[in-house]
């Protein structure tokens, strides 16, 4: 029997903006960047629902530059 373990997590932008995430902007800050490419780009689960890949907003974090001159 295989245990099977998720390839991606998703977050959702409440997982990723403050209070409760790690990056302290605003919402409407992340939407301006996205659509510059200065943060990552989203995944669209539904016509309400956007996530982002766990690995993409580590690697955000990690080397904020790499993303087009992100804070």
């Amino acid at each position: 029997m295989s245990v099977l373990k998720p390839t991606h997590h998703l977050l959702r932008l409440s997982d990723i903006l403050r209070p409760h995430g790690p990056i302290p902007i605003s919402r409407s800050a992340w939407w301006s960047g996205v659509r510059e490419g200065r943060y990552p780009q989203p995944v669209k689960l539904g016509p309400r629902t956007t996530c982002w890949k766990a690995e993409d907003i580590e690697a955000f974090i990690a080397n904020p530059s790499a993303w087009g001159g992100g804070r």
